[in-house]
């Protein structure tokens, strides 16, 4: 059995606690299990009856180019193709809340709450507006998002102060600022535009289509394959600076390197499908608590349940108030606006 000593979160004491690659195995597939039952659930609910196992199979049964049934359609055209990038959207979200989490030693820290959402929110608004094209719209979210880190530690290194907690209000600070120039080119766009992007901001998967599910899911796996190479890395990171860099890490490169992926990964979300704050927040630390805080449980185990988690939003933004629609990102501030109190609230506490 291998071991390791496995930090608790961030400014909490350490304990040592023993991870398998067969408790890994076992966790995974218990979350991979849950997170294809929530997905079938998912495609049921909603308005219609569409909880029939032969209208569920018939993706199978049907003859090859036989038109497909109102029924079919609406449930594998329509609501497939969101469930699938709600959930690529809500396990990119949660996987760059774990970086930013251990690389910070904060376990408020969050893409949406550090403005790195935002920033990325900002870009891509600019490229609707201006440019409007598949490619240029993540690239110039994913600028916005770097923008945002490089402010963050610029004002801090100016400051000669790294705290965890100064950058978190850094962040805060430069969320705000992009959200006066957010709301400042949705009052000067058209009507129509306006609309659209309003809507947007809050967060919307329903317009997923092939293109934004692959481009999305291709950049959150290729995160999540560098990020799991630097699991052990997380894992020294979180026990300070000073103790990493004792152990073999290049500290500054690494966080560097770390940062860049999980703003790439948050980027390329936020690009299609709008800022939806909180997942980075809530699931991480709620897989922190209950699977500890090794990273090589942790990344693959808050991908997963990120997935689950937004899906069950989307699934409830959907048909709490049928036929009216909500946006997901309501849903998810809804749940984690509470919180994040109740964590600054025991982080007050125990410090």
């Amino acid at each position: 059995m291998l071991r390791l000593r496995r930090p608790a979160s961030a400014g909490t004491k350490k304990h040592i606690a023993p991870v398998t690659f067969r408790y890994i195995a076992r966790i995974v597939t218990r979350l991979s299990i849950l997170l294809i039952l929530v997905c079938l659930l998912s495609l049921v609910i909603g308005l219609g009856d569409f909880f029939r196992p032969d209208l569920l199979l018939s993706v199978f049964t049907n003859p090859a180019g036989s038109a497909p049934s109102p029924e079919e359609t609406i449930l594998f055209s329509l609501r497939l193709p969101r469930i699938l990038f709600a959930a690529v959207v809500g396990a990119s979200l949660s996987l760059a809340g774990v970086v930013f989490q251990a690389v910070l030693r904060n376990p408020l820290a969050d893409p949406y709450i550090l403005g790195v959402s935002g920033g990325a929110a900002l870009g891509a608004v600019l490229a609707t507006l201006f440019i409007s094209s598949l490619w240029t719209i993540p690239l110039l979210a994913f600028s916005g998002a770097m923008v945002t880190i490089i402010l963050i530690f610029g004002f801090s290194w100016l400051r000669d102060d790294r705290e965890g907690h100064t950058l978190l209000l850094t962040g805060v600070i430069i969320n705000a600022f992009f959200s006066a120039l957010l709301m400042f080119f949705f009052s000067m766009s058209k009507s129509d535009e306006a609309q659209s992007i309003l809507f947007w901001l809050m967060g919307n998967v329903s317009l997923a289509e092939g293109r934004e599910i692959i481009l999305t899911g291709a950049v959150m796996t290729a995160g999540f394959a560098l990020l799991f190479v630097y699991a052990r890395s997380l894992n020294l990171l979180t026990l300070g600076d000073e103790t990493a860099m004792q152990l073999g890490i290049d500290v500054k490169r690494t966080k560097k390197l770390l940062l860049v992926t999980a703003s790439l990964v948050t980027a390329t979300a936020v690009s299609m499908s709008g800022t939806i704050g909180f997942i980075g927040l809530v699931v991480p630390h709620l897989m922190r608590l209950l699977f500890g805080a090794d990273h090589r449980i942790l990344l693959p185990a808050a991908l997963l349940a990120g997935a689950i988690f937004m899906v069950l939003a989307d699934t409830l933004a959907r048909t709490v108030l049928a036929p009216v629609e909500l946006p997901v990102g309501v849903v998810t501030a809804l749940c984690g606006a509470p919180y994040f109190l109740y964590l600054l609230h025991t982080k007050r506490t125990s410090s």
